[in-house]
């Protein structure tokens, strides 16, 4: 008989000892430890070792075991495949003998090893499931608990073998044995019990939807249950169920809602928050509003009372802490900033900014976990959105008596469902709004630092009805004490004002402008003022001016109040420094809005850009060829430089000339162009088109490099980069004049694709119809053959675009094409007289070309054929063409 593996006393006694330095909490030893512990592993049966002290040492403490399970945990996760067989057999064996561990922590260390080994392959340890399942029927508690511990965690990370039909479908089996389990005396395994079945609600598993009516019939069996965790588990599953099974739940809706009701208020917050998803998931069905429609006045008020901050809400946000200006951010609560490139090339602005922008619902983004009052906030602005107008009766008196009331957590939870219900109910709201936005611009003074930040964010959502009511009515009182609550002395206040300040800005747009002295005084002082986290928030706002104010900001007392602080904040930062992206967005809005005014500061900012680009591929061309020595570099830098060399293009326009010339520009730009990520070949692409219209004397020599692979970039899959590769394309046509003829075969039907393509985006779409024209501008006769192909979408898609340079050479284009090829536009002349009707002014030289053409096809018809097909135009476009062409 061969003997167990046995341990050496010396070998056990060294990684006890091991296992005891790493809980210190001094570092050194600590790497000491992590130093000694990779030696280990070059040791054949030192995983046997851990699993032994785990499951064997009784004589230890119980976080020296678990601790030793969690170092193998991660050993396996490491080694595995070079793991001698004999020491993963034993570590199977012992899993298996401990799962039913006197001890809860062991049990759950042991559960995580399993689902750890069998994530790594659990067909390859065909006795698990029939073990574990085994082991559910024990009448020991413990094992019991144990293998459903297990088990629940093998069936959040390996549901995809559970449902295998190659593996037998274990599920078959697993799914009516977790269903009896439901109704078990120990609330922990109806827990785990409906924890595992949860599992394979959203893919509607075939194996739980045979059982459907079972697990149903069992789920509401527990929804009284006394275990908060039951509850809870149970809340989650009719949540998912809702969304997959509607159909199943519609006979027993009217009860759910009632239960759902109850559970929204459950004295344990956890459970509550389940059930208020369910608001969340309603909303999305066809069938909420006459659903929920007899329930809304016992709804809205249980969701504006979970939107009160809870006591341990206000610990965690130091809501008591009034001013705290002065005390630095901890590196933690600075979440991680991630570049999101302005560039995409657009004739209007597309005002389809997420909504997630400003809709984090007034939250302190410390609290950035989703809690009772972030689902209770979310859940009534998504009903606001479904019922309209309809929810106000019933939400305004709750309203006026939170608004009204003297304790602030009650003030504040009113003024967080004023905000929330902004988007939906707006028309609703706009009679009291003559009231209510006073009343917050009142109480932006509020002692209360948690009322303030608030109602800067309430008040953010409704600054588009601001800015629509005359300044001296609300704007200019709304402005002042936002700009005083920038430079609070509470940084959550500072923060929240700084966003709602930056919304209002993207509203009022250049109706700033006779105040620009006044808002710049103010943000610049908060430079000196803020902490590191703000300061990120208010280059945004200072970003966000320009691009509201435009040429606006270019005056001399402007320049000098705003460059010195940026300038100062850019030489201070390091080029690996993240905080150079929020700076450098900031810059780029600002070079664009100061053109010429930016001049004195280009330079550096200019060779810095170039320096960060150089930088970022040099370090991807090391980590290419030796990525052990090299790690991949962060190519977000290099984006935030492409942008800004954008900004700086775009502002300066000819003046960057003398940047250009001399410099390597054009070179790192042909290596951008050709990066693997989309993102960075949409900024090259942006930087492209803007340096054609800036300097196209530094552009041409490059052209037949750089055509190719703009030819390449024209997929309209990759919206972004195919929107930027178009427009630049048609920059450079524009520049290029006949030169251009050679590249028009490689390009040209890719553009008309595009124009055809079925939920081609607006901007994609006109950018393209621009390009086109542009090409039969400079190459009328090579491109006007196929002119049928696009005609009509060509022309609906212009129809809509502002009267600009862009517009005016694509028509030109389309009318030498239609000279060229006439027969090309008669199906669909008829839009193309509505395209001509969207101009309001046009040129003279392309006026006249209109008319030529209009009353070419009138004489070529006759007047009787014209006067038939004049008759379909619509009144309005036949009143336009007779008083602009006289026809």
């Amino acid at each position: 008989m061969i003997m167990a593996w046995q341990p050496q006393e010396e070998g056990l006694r060294q990684i006890i000892q091991l296992l005891k330095e790493s809980q210190s909490p001094d570092t050194v030893i600590q790497r000491t430890v992590q130093q000694k512990l990779e030696e280990l592993n070059q040791v054949s049966d030192f995983n046997n070792y851990l699993i032994f002290v785990l499951t064997k040492l009784t004589s230890e403490d119980e976080p020296t075991r678990s601790l030793s399970g969690l170092i193998l945990k991660n050993n396996i996760k490491s080694h595995y495949e070079n793991l001698p067989p004999t020491v993963t057999e034993f570590v199977k064996a012992e899993c298996l003998t401990a799962v039913g561990d006197t001890s809860a922590l062991i049990r759950a260390t042991v559960g995580i090893l399993i689902t750890t080994i069998a994530s790594r392959g659990i067909n390859t340890w065909p006795e698990l499931l029939p073990a574990l399942c085994q082991m559910l029927d024990s009448a020991d508690y413990n094992v019991c608990e144990g293998a459903f511990g297990a088990l629940q965690k093998i069936c959040e990370d390996s549901s995809e073998y559970l449902e295998d039909d190659r593996q037998n479908k274990p599920l078959d089996i697993l799914i009516p044995k977790f269903l009896q389990f439901f109704k078990h005396s120990s609330p922990k395994i109806r827990s785990h019990a409906i924890g595992c079945v949860n599992q394979f609600i959203v893919q509607k598993t075939p194996s739980l939807m045979n059982h459907i009516d079972v697990f149903l019939e069992n789920l509401f069996h527990l929804a009284v249950d006394d275990e908060a965790e039951v509850r809870k588990n149970v809340c989650r599953a009719i949540v998912m169920l809702l969304e997959v099974r509607m159909d199943r739940l519609l006979p027993h809706l009217h009860d759910i809602i009632e239960y759902m009701l109850l559970r929204t208020q459950d004295p344990d917050e956890n459970v509550a928050l389940e059930a208020c998803e369910f608001w969340l998931s309603i909303a999305d069905q066809q069938i909420c509003k006459e659903a929920l429609t007899p329930y809304l006045p016992r709804l809205v008020p249980i969701l504006v009372n979970g939107m009160r901050y809870s006591e341990i809400d206000i610990i965690l946000l130091k809501g008591d802490v009034e001013e705290d200006e002065n005390v630095p951010d901890r590196e933690e609560d600075i979440r991680p900033r991630f570049h999101k490139s302005r560039n995409t090339h657009g004739n209007e602005e597309d005002n389809n900014d997420d909504e997630d922008d400003d809709d984090n619902l007034g939250d302190d983004s410390s609290l950035s976990d989703w809690n009772l009052r972030k689902c209770s906030a979310a859940a009534l602005d998504v009903l606001a959105n479904v019922f309209k107008e309809d929810i106000l009766p019933i939400l305004m008196p709750i309203l006026k008596e939170t608004l009204s009331s003297t304790e602030w957590e009650v003030k504040e939870s009113g003024i967080l469902a004023l905000g929330a219900i902004a988007e939906g109910c707006m028309n609703g709201m706009i009679p009291h709004l003559n009231e209510l936005i006073p009343y917050m611009i009142n109480h932006l003074s509020d002692k209360k630092a948690l009322v303030r930040a608030i109602i800067c964010w309430t008040l953010s959502r409704y600054c588009h009805w601001v800015v629509s009511q005359p300044h001296e009515q609300y704007l200019k009182s709304m402005m002042h004490e936002l700009l005083k609550r920038i430079l609070d002395s509470n940084k959550r206040v500072q923060e929240a004002a700084c966003s709602a300040f930056a919304t209002l800005e993207e509203e009022a747009t250049t109706e700033l402008v006779p105040y620009l002295g006044f808002i710049l005084e103010t943000l610049v002082f908060a430079f000196s003022k803020y902490q590191h986290k703000n300061l990120l928030i208010l280059y945004d706002a200072i970003g966000t001016l320009a691009d509201s104010v435009g040429h606006n900001l270019n005056k001399p007392e402007y320049i000098h109040l705003l460059m010195p602080p940026l300038i100062q904040k850019w030489n201070a930062l390091k080029d690996e420094d993240k905080d150079l992206f929020p700076l450098l967005e900031c810059l780029s809005s600002v070079a664009t809005a100061l053109q010429s005014g930016f001049m004195p500061y280009a330079e550096p900012v200019f060779k810095r850009c170039i320096s960060l680009v150089e930088q970022t591929l040099n370090q991807n061309i090391a980590n290419s060829q030796s990525p052990d020595q090299f790690d991949a570099p962060d190519k977000d830098f290099m984006i935030v430089a492409l942008d800004l060399l954008s900004g700086l293009a775009e502002g300066l326009t000819t003046f960057i000339e003398s940047l250009i010339n001399g410099s390597n520009t054009l070179q790192l730009l042909y290596q951008c162009m050709q990066d693997p990520l989309a993102e960075v070949r949409q900024s090259s692409f942006a930087l492209l088109g803007d340096l054609t219209k800036a300097c196209f004397q530094h552009v041409h020599p490059c052209i037949a490099d750089f055509m190719p692979i703009l030819a390449q970039n024209l997929n309209p899959d990759h919206i972004s980069v195919c929107n930027n590769a178009t427009w630049a394309i048609g920059e450079i046509a524009v520049k290029l004049g006949t030169e251009m003829q050679p590249y028009v075969p490689i390009i040209l039907n890719q553009l008309v694709v595009t124009m055809n393509r079925t939920n081609t985006p607006k901007t994609l779409l006109e950018n393209t119809a621009i390009t086109i024209g542009r090409l039969g501008y400079v190459c009328p006769q090579d491109v006007a053959p196929l002119l049928q192909q696009f005609v009509r979408m060509w022309c609906t898609s212009l129809r809509n675009i502002r009267d600009n340079d862009e517009k005016d050479s694509a028509f030109r284009g389309m009318c030498q094409m239609i000279s060229l090829n006439p027969g090309g536009v008669v199906q669909d002349f008829i839009f193309f007289c509505d395209a001509i009707a969207s101009w309001i002014n046009p040129k003279d030289d392309l006026k006249d070309m209109f008319y030529k053409i209009l009353h070419g096809f009138k004489n070529q018809v006759g007047e009787e054929n014209w006067t038939r097909f004049t008759d379909q135009f619509p009144q309005q476009l036949k009143e336009r063409l007779s008083t602009a062409y006289g026809i």
